[in-house]
């Protein structure tokens, strides 16, 4: 009887050296997942683009808070604005509210904080100024903010560093030009004064947003910031109604609402909100210097008003500024 032995092939050796092996792991890791800093730096770019849409938005709705000055009363306007944005993003946001009701209930005072600064405060003041100064000084006033903004990070221990601070410097000599007219000393009516409280109410609204408890969800948060402000604003809204009366629901009136209900409230605040998330108030502040540009543009193509020399060079100083200031180091 003769037995028969499986012979199993003999492995060849591995010659690789822990050099190469070493090498080609880090390769495949490389390759199979991004780097941290590509995706911060995509982060960064997605943050800076929001931002500029919010701007831009933004940017119309001083237009349409100055076109109705003469024929809606500032608090009923502002109301009817959050209602408004209320119905825009129910059909998004009420599930995840429901859903978070009780997270949002232990930061309620967080939460109610920023609905005071964020909605009832800053556009009460923003259509109480509508009533005295143009829509072209309300949003270079605007531009003052991204300074508070900053103030706020550097108080909240934020690094803002030498180039961040230049470019800041620079687009708000820009700014400072344009409101002036080619001269620093610019001569300020009632409705700018409300403008800069507003921009103060912006800011500090802002710098909240960055201390946002994590756990609720964005648009939940979006959606307790709206209901909560047109909560607050519903007492003076009654009083509104009693002395000055209702106005006439037409065409005129309902077109702007509708603008600053939709885009500048629901789209242009979850873009902000999600901005400031992604790169910080303090650089998402920055872009927003780029206002007074985008309403002189929009003045310019609207009602056919002329940049002239002046406005084309402290645009460029804006636009510089803005750029020095938001780029991102290596």
């Amino acid at each position: 009887m003769s037995l028969i032995t499986a012979r199993h092939p003999t492995p060849a050796p591995d010659t690789t050296t822990s050099t190469d092996r070493s090498t080609a792991t880090s390769t495949a890791a490389t390759t199979e997942k991004p780097a941290p800093a590509r995706k911060l730096a995509r982060g960064a770019g997605l943050g800076v683009l929001l931002a500029l849409l919010a701007t831009v938005v933004w940017s119309g709705s001083f237009v349409a808070t100055r076109d109705m000055a003469d024929t809606v009363p500032p608090i009923q306007a502002v109301f009817w604005r959050w209602i408004i944005a209320l119905l825009a993003v129910a059909p998004f946001a009420a599930r995840p509210f429901l859903r978070q009701w009780r997270t949002i209930r232990r930061h309620l005072g967080f939460v109610a904080l920023a609905s005071l600064f964020g909605v009832a405060l800053y556009n009460t003041l923003v259509h109480q100024a509508g009533l005295t100064t143009s829509a072209s000084n309300m949003g270079m006033i605007m531009a003052a903010s991204p300074v508070i903004m900053a103030v706020y990070a550097r108080l909240g221990g934020e690094r803002l560093g030498a180039r961040r601070i230049l470019g800041m410097l620079t687009a708000a000599l820009g700014v400072l030009l344009l409101v002036g007219k080619g001269s620093l000393a610019v001569d300020l009516a009632a409705g700018d004064l409300w403008m800069f409280a507003a921009a103060l109410s912006f800011a500090s609204y802002s710098a909240l947003l960055k201390r946002k408890p994590a756990e609720i969800d964005g648009l939940a948060f979006l959606f307790t910031t709206f209901l909560l402000g047109a909560l607050m604003l519903a007492p003076a809204y009654a009083v509104s109604l009693t002395v000055q009366g209702g106005f006439t629901v037409g065409l005129a009136t309902a077109g702007p609402l509708l603008y600053v209900g939709v885009f500048s409230s629901a789209v242009a605040f979850f873009a902000w909100n999600k901005a400031i998330a992604l790169v910080g108030a303090a650089r998402a502040g920055v872009v927003y210097y780029l206002q007074p540009v985008c309403v002189a543009l929009l003045s310019y193509a609207l009602l056919g008003e002329r940049l002239g020399l002046l406005g084309g060079a402290s645009m460029a100083l804006i636009l510089g500024g803005v750029a020095l200031a938001s780029a991102r180091g290596r």
